[in-house]
């Protein structure tokens, strides 16, 4: 029988493609994971050399440096050509690196001599010391108040700075040993608490603490990143798990698999990867589907000991430092690190 076309006929059936095209546009336009992978693998591996250890990494994508900490040094290294430029020294047990590029100043945790370093961006000389309390750990620059906060492992509480002239302006109490923390660009700082398996919410201008969260199932909070535009933080934790929080309620929203011994993560807004590096010599690769849904990618194959990271946001390259080591000596539970063989290993596509 022929099929006769009358007009809301017509109507309805462009209405039907209509809806289908404006669906595929929006899947289109939101970045997935990519079935066959992500794509990230080991691109190159730089020899550092030196003695002693080290613990966190940190880019300055605009400034294209990455900041290395080495035990009573910090390593400095161009992004793009992979050389190493510069030399931060003096920095007694240095952990972490922080960077106020409005202020042409940087700053080390400096966790056996209880300060904080200020260094010149330019010259990276140093220009200044800070008393904190013991054993700063994690450290951190908030854009809003103009403060440098670090996070005492020791001191069980973070000790804010003026960036701009270096006073202590004060202390806030954080009831166990602080772990890595990220800032909201907003005013207000999140901080992992590795005793209490508690994520804790501060106002970087009244030194208040907002809220403190369970971070259950997650136990021995480390690494922190954020995605800042989708309110969400991701948290690396002991027994291969993540915990994804929502920043303004505290819920958790996710708790993908991530590899072992995990003690950095990562999060790029340009792909909606997040990112945890293990000392199993893996770097796992999540993709943030929706603010409440996460796909695990892959575990891209690093290096033993590559534990922690930092990401370059202009590359997209991930920098893992790692070294060689021999089995512990008899009555020792320690493995002793090889001469010569630190490197950072980076990771990209």
């Amino acid at each position: 029988m022929q099929r006769r076309f009358t007009l809301p006929t017509i109507l309805g059936s462009l209405l039907v493609v209509i809806i289908f095209s404006a669906a595929a546009f929006l899947r289109a336009a939101t970045p997935g994971p990519d079935p066959a992978g992500s794509g990230y693998h080991v691109i190159k591996t730089i020899p550092i050399g030196g003695e002693g250890g080290w613990d966190y990494v940190y880019v300055d994508s605009d400034a294209r440096r990455v900041y290395v900490s080495r035990g009573t040094h910090v390593v400095v290294v161009d992004a793009d050509t992979y050389a190493v430029v510069g030399d931060i020294p003096d920095t007694q047990g240095v952990h972490g690196i922080a960077v106020a590029s409005n202020l042409g100043r940087g700053f080390t945790s400096n966790g056996r001599a209880d300060s904080v370093t200020i260094f010149d961006l330019k010259t990276l000389k140093p220009i200044g010391t800070v008393k904190t309390d013991a054993n700063p750990d994690a450290i951190l620059y908030e854009p809003v108040s103009k403060r440098v906060f670090t996070f005492n492992g020791r001191g069980k509480n973070a000790t804010a700075i003026n960036a701009a002239d270096g006073t202590v302006v004060g202390t806030i109490p954080l009831n166990g040993k602080p772990e890595f923390a990220a800032a909201d660009g907003k005013g207000t700082i999140y901080v992992n608490n590795e005793d209490t398996s508690d994520l804790y919410h501060l106002d970087a201008q009244s030194l208040k603490e907002l809220h403190h969260w369970p971070l259950a199932p997650c136990k021995s909070p480390s690494g922190l990143a954020m995605d800042v535009a989708n309110r969400r933080l991701f948290s690396v934790c002991d027994e291969k798990v993540m915990s994804v929080v929502n920043a303004d309620t505290g819920k958790v929203v996710g708790t993908p698999t991530i590899c072992e011994g995990p003690d950095a993560a990562g999060f790029d807004p340009s792909t909606g990867y997040a990112f945890a590096s293990c000392g199993d010599g893996n770097l796992t690769v999540i993709h943030e589907d929706s603010p409440d849904k996460f796909t695990v990618v892959e575990n891209v194959p690093t290096k033993r000991s590559a534990r922690t990271m930092g990401l370059d946001l202009k590359t997209h390259n991930i920098f893992l430092p790692a070294a060689d080591f021999d089995p512990p000596a008899p009555g020792e539970r320690r493995s002793k690190m090889k001469p010569g063989s630190f490197v950072l290993v980076v990771v990209g596509k």
